[in-house]
């Protein structure tokens, strides 16, 4: 009688660490993936010229016009940071800005991948068309990696 309740014990035990691993397992992919984003940064300093404006006005049309379903659910997010501010200090540091840059931040895993998009911004930021089409481009591609 005691073996089988002892058997009882260990079927109940094995199926019930088995059931929680599962849902542990589940619940760190969805935030894995939940994780999994593009961040478009458009960092500026406080004195702007009308090139700066326009690359920043042209980054936030492309993302909330061409992604809007992915912008409201966070797959892809605008970012403005305003280097000349204290608070934004380590950011800027981090991708090496300081003054108007544009970055695509793609995180994958838990893992940072910064691509550089500021000369491009510059050549294309008085071009709507064109700079439009072009950070369509680079984020699609990135997105096919996510």
């Amino acid at each position: 009688m005691r073996f089988i309740y002892l058997i009882s014990v260990l079927v109940t035990l094995f199926f019930t660490t088995s059931c929680a691993q599962n849902a542990q397992e589940a619940k760190e992919s969805a935030s894995a993936d939940k994780g999994n984003r593009i961040e478009v940064l458009d960092f500026y300093g406080t004195h702007r010229c009308v090139t700066c404006k326009s690359i920043e006005a042209n980054a936030k049309y492309t993302v909330e016009n061409l992604y809007p379903e992915a912008s409201k659910s966070g797959k892809i997010v605008f970012k403005t940071i305003n280097v000349d501010e204290e608070a934004n200090y380590d950011m800027a540091e981090k991708y090496e800005a300081v003054g108007t840059a544009l970055f695509l931040n793609v995180i994958k895993n838990g893992k940072e991948k910064h691509v550089n998009l500021t000369d491009f911004a510059f050549l294309n930021g008085m071009d709507k068309e064109a700079f439009t089409k072009g950070l369509k481009e680079k984020i699609d591609a990135e997105l096919k990696g996510l």
